[in-house]
């Protein structure tokens, strides 16, 4: 009996997982199926964002990218394993619909409850011009993402290499080449940034946590379907 209860949950189990892949479209992935030891932090499923509540196409706290971007994720998580590193990432495949309710969100410039902690030196009207919010985001096209480093202690619980700025903080600080950093803060961006890039991905030169696969599938197809 026992035998056949473990074989009914492993198939149960199976059948789960197919359904699930069924479910995102052909060519996409859920993340942890592929890289099974990185660390999610899907922060606009959350309150903890630059905008304060779920975000619309957020249904669960999850990762979705394409197989190809998975793949390399794949290869770079298993370099940092080797050193006791290990990614975090705090947002992956990204719906167009959760894109225009950022859109929505900063043409409200009465809406500046989280102004001190993620764009404090930035007005929110200029959010746009800087380049901080925009109309399409390349996450929609599933080969982006926004990731970080953690190591782990002797209990293993996670704490995250110190990069200079929290994640989404709008401002010159968090570009990737800004200097007026530690020399610690430095190097952590700077190993964040060459593992990535032996991988496949290309930084963005205003965020130290985004990185889009230089051969992503789909170059020119913005995606609507959720994140759950």
């Amino acid at each position: 009996m026992p035998y056949l209860k473990t074989t009914l949950l492993l198939l149960y189990t199976l059948y789960t997982g197919i359904l699930n892949a069924a479910a995102l479209p052909s060519g996409f992935v859920y993340l942890t199926d592929v890289v099974p030891t990185i660390v999610l932090d899907i922060r606009y499923a959350k309150t903890e964002n630059f905008i304060g509540m779920p975000i619309d196409g957020y249904i669960n706290p999850i990762a979705i990218t394409t197989k190809e971007a998975a793949i390399a994720l794949n290869h770079a998580q298993a370099d940092l394993r080797r050193f006791g590193f290990s990614l975090k990432v705090f947002d992956a495949y990204r719906p167009q619909r959760a894109v225009d309710h950022f859109v929505r969100w900063a043409k409200d410039l009465k809406d500046v409850r989280k102004q001190s902690e993620y764009y404090p030196q930035v007005a929110k009207q200029d959010l746009f011009r800087e380049d901080y919010i925009a109309s399409k985001s390349g996450h929609s096209r599933g080969s982006t993402l926004d990731v970080t480093l953690v190591s782990f202690d002797a209990k293993g619980l996670e704490q995250e290499l110190d990069m200079g700025t929290h994640f989404d903080y709008f401002d010159p600080r968090s570009w990737p080449e800004y200097s007026e950093l530690t020399v610690m803060q430095r190097a952590n961006r700077m190993l964040l940034q060459t593992v990535m890039e032996k991988h496949g991905f290309k930084p963005y030169p205003k965020e130290w946590w985004h990185f889009t696969l230089k051969q992503e599938p789909y170059p020119n197809t913005y995606f609507n379907f959720n994140v759950e």
